[in-house]
C-alpha cells in the first residue's frame, strides 16, 4: 500500500480564514486515489480586502486561530500548505509557442521546451507568472493533442493559458503565512482551485464557466473540452451586499450580517407585505422595526448587479455560447436565500449551486460553498504530489520564501498536463 500523505489547504479570505487537513491515499493498481478530511479550522478575517492584504496583524492572528483549530481536530502540527491568491491583481491570457522537434519523435524535453516558447511574453517588472496551464498540443497539422509524448512530428505547438500576479501582493501573502508560521507550498489561483473541487470532468469537457463568489471578490474560470480557457478576478462579492444593508438599515456592519443571513433573500417578490424584523440601533438607541421586504429590495438590486457584471464579464472571454453545462456557483455568499433562483432567472443558461465532491473522511464538515476554495487548495495538492511526491511533505521544517514559491510554480507544468488532460 502507498504511504498516506497529509496535505493542507489555507483560504485566507476576505471574510474568513479557513485552514483544512487532508490525508491523501494515492492510487494503487486497484484503487483510486482519495483524500480524507481528517482536521478543519475557521476564523473571521479582518486584514484582507478584496483578496489583498491590508493589515499583517491582524491576517496573521486570524491565520494562526483558523491553524490552532485544524492541528487540534487532526492531531497534528502544520508547518506548511498551499494558498489561495485572488484579487483584482490576478491577470491572465493565452499563449502559444512553437519548437521544432529534434529526433522526430516527441520527448518531454521537447515539451518543456514549447512550454517555455509559449511563456516567452513580456509581463511588467512588478509581475510574476503564477500559472502556465496547457490547453492543447498541435502535431503539424493536428490538433486538440493532449498527450504529445511519444508521438511523431517535426513541429510541436502549444497553446496555454498564464496567470500573472502582482509581486508584492503575493510576497505580503506569503509573509502573513509565514509570520503565523506556515510555510507556502506553493500560491494556487483561488478559481482554480475551487474548480478542483467541485467540478466534473464532464462539465469541463463540455463547457463550463465556475463562479466563485466570497467576501471580496467573485473568481470566474471557463472550462471547454478539459482545458482552461480563462480565468477572471472581479472586485465584487458578499461584503457589498453587507455594505448595502447597513446604508439602507441605518445599522452596523456587524448587525448588517447578521439580518443578512438570517433574514435576507434575492427575491423581493417572495416576501409578504406584512412581515417585520428588528434592526439594532447604532450606539444606545432603541431596536427599530423595519419590513423584510424593503430589506429584500436592497439585497436584490445589488445581487441582480453582481450577476450583471458576471454576465458581462462572460460574455468578455469570448466563450459564452460554448457552455454546454453552463455556471456552477459556489462560494459563501451563493447560500443567501434566492441568489442561485435569480441567477437561474438572469442568465438563461443552465444554473447550479457546487459543493465540494469527491471526498472522505469528516467530509460533512467541509460540505457546503464556502469551503469550495480550501477543499480544492487540497485536491491542487493531491494532483502536485502525484508528480513530485518528495517535494510537498507539510510536516517538514522550514518556511517556503517567496522565491521559492515562484521557483516551483514552473516545475509544475508537467503535472497540469496530467491533471487536466
Amino acid at each position: 500500500m502507498s504511504k498516506k500523505e497529509i496535505i493542507v489547504g489555507l483560504d485566507i479570505g476576505t471574510t474568513k480564514i479557513c485552514c483544512i487537513v487532508g490525508e491523501y491515499q494515492p492510487a494503487t493498481p486497484t484503487e483510486p486515489s482519495e483524500i480524507n478530511i481528517i482536521g478543519f479550522g475557521q476564523s473571521g478575517s479582518s486584514g484582507m480586502r478584496k483578496g489583498v492584504v491590508i493589515n499583517i496583524d491582524s491576517t496573521v492572528e486570524s491565520i494562526k486561530k483558523a491553524v490552532k483549530e485544524a492541528e487540534n481536530m487532526a492531531g497534528i502540527k502544520i508547518s506548511s500548505a498551499y494558498v489561495g491568491i485572488a484579487g483584482t491583481h490576478i491577470k491572465s491570457f493565452n499563449s502559444s509557442g512553437v519548437v521544432a522537434v529534434k529526433d522526430k519523435e516527441i520527448q518531454q524535453q521537447d515539451i518543456q521546451r514549447v512550454i517555455e516558447a509559449a511563456k516567452a511574453v513580456m509581463i511588467p517588472q512588478d509581475r510574476e507568472v503564477l500559472h502556465v496551464i496547457p490547453q492543447e498540443f498541435i502535431i503539424d497539422d493536428q490538433d486538440g493533442i493532449r498527450e504529445p509524448v511519444g508521438m511523431n512530428g517535426v513541429r510541436l505547438e502549444a497553446k496555454v493559458h498564464i496567470v500573472t500576479g502582482s509581486i508584492s501582493s503575493a510576497q505580503n501573502l506569503i509573509k502573513c503565512a509565514n509570520k503565523a508560521g506556515v510555510g507556502v507550498t506553493q500560491l494556487c489561483l483561488q478559481p482554480i482551485a475551487s474548480s478542483a473541487a467541485v467540478l466534473s470532468q464532464d462539465e469541463k469537457e463540455l463547457g463550463v464557466a465556475l463562479v466563485d463568489i466570497g467576501g471580496g471578490t467573485t473568481d470566474i474560470a471557463i472550462f471547454r473540452e478539459g482545458a482552461l480557457l480563462y480565468t477572471s478576478v472581479l472586485p465584487i462579492g458578499g461584503t457589498h451586499i453587507t455594505n448595502d444593508i447597513s446604508v439602507g438599515l441605518r445599522c452596523s456592519i456587524e448587525n448588517a450580517e447578521k439580518i443578512k443571513v438570517a433574514y435576507a433573500t434575492a427575491i423581493a417578490s417572495q416576501v409578504n407585505e406584512d412581515e417585520t424584523i428588528e434592526v439594532p440601533a447604532v450606539g444606545e438607541g432603541k431596536p427599530r422595526f423595519v419590513s423584510r421586504k424593503i430589506l429584500a429590495e436592497i439585497v436584490e438590486a445589488r445581487v441582480e448587479e453582481m450577476c450583471s457584471l458576471i454576465q458581462q464579464e462572460i460574455a468578455k472571454s469570448g466563450y459564452a455560447e460554448m457552455l454546454a453545462a453552463g455556471i456552477v456557483l459556489t462560494g459563501g455568499t451563493t447560500l443567501l436565500q434566492g441568489m442561485v433562483e435569480l441567477g437561474d432567472f438572469l442568465f438563461e443558461i443552465p444554473l447550479k449551486r457546487g459543493v465540494p465532491i469527491r471526498l472522505g473522511g469528516l467530509k460533512e464538515v467541509v460540505n457546503s460553498p464556502k469551503y469550495s476554495t480550501a477543499v480544492g487548495l487540497l485536491k491542487y495538492g493531491a494532483e502536485r504530489l502525484g508528480s513530485h511526491p518528495q517535494q510537498h511533505s507539510v510536516l517538514g521544517d522550514g518556511l517556503q520564501s517567496l522565491d521559492g514559491v515562484i521557483g516551483k510554480m514552473g516545475a509544475s507544468v508537467r503535472s497540469f498536463m496530467k491533471d487536466l488532460f
